[in-house]
């Protein structure tokens, strides 16, 4: 059975970063956890004290939620160090006043609404992996077949359980028949669009990776880490 600390340690691997697409427990960004009974503190941390506060919220709110969802905790505090918004952010969460009224006018978006975004930028970077693996895996395919392919026909390895999470982070089933190369509504590409929906599906792929990459670096580099492997 694990302990307080580590039952909150696993709920905060529940928490994604939502513009890199990893866990903030993989990433560094959890500076300190302190159980104490049935109050946990957190304190978070970022790779720049300018990291957008939009994401950095929506970070901090659904590492309070996690911890919160968890049956034995009945105080929990969730504070962000060291952003140049870390006391309007840290005030918001502690009053539960959500992000359009931590941010009121500042925010031109809702919370979920900023999250489907995220999630739909993570189910395409998903996507073009197991496809360019499948690719890789077999030279005889090439991506004008990639239309035909369905969920029934990747492996089951940690790619295509990665594009399951995201799917149904964005609605949208896991059936065998159903077809990988859609759009975030579910709606399959035609066979002419395969290439340029790849080509951007790859970009989006990319960026994420590299923004990991980078902020890991930035990370380091802040509070004296050594550095994790990406």
């Amino acid at each position: 059975m694990p302990t307080p600390e580590q039952d909150a340690l696993r709920a905060l691997g529940t928490v994604v970063d939502p513009e890199l697409d990893e866990p903030i427990t993989d990433l560094g960004f959890v500076r300190s956890l302190d159980v104490d009974g049935d109050r946990v503190t957190v304190h978070l941390r970022l790779p720049t004290s300018f990291c957008s506060p939009n994401f950095a919220y929506l970070m901090a709110s659904d590492a309070k939620d996690a911890l919160v969802s968890l049956h034995w905790t009945r105080r929990v505090t969730v504070e962000l160090d060291d952003h140049h918004d870390s006391d309007l952010i840290n005030r918001g969460l502690a009053a539960d006043a959500g992000y359009r009224g931590t941010f009121t006018h500042e925010a031109e978006e809702s919370l979920d609404e900023l999250r489907e975004t995220f999630r739909r930028k993570a189910h395409t970077a998903a996507m073009e992996r197991v496809l360019t693996r499948l690719m890789r895996a077999d030279p005889h395919r090439t991506e004008a077949d990639l239309h035909r392919v369905t969920i029934g026909d990747l492996p089951a390895d940690d790619a295509t359980a990665a594009l399951l999470r995201r799917r149904a982070a964005i609605g949208l089933g896991h059936d065998p028949v159903l077809p990988v190369l859609v759009d975030s509504d579910g709606t399959p590409y035609r066979p002419d669009e395969v290439p340029l929906r790849l080509r951007m599906a790859r970009s989006t792929r990319i960026s994420l990776e590299g923004n990991a990459h980078f902020c890991r670096g930035l990370l380091a580099t802040r509070y004296d880490l050594e550095e994790t492997a990406s």
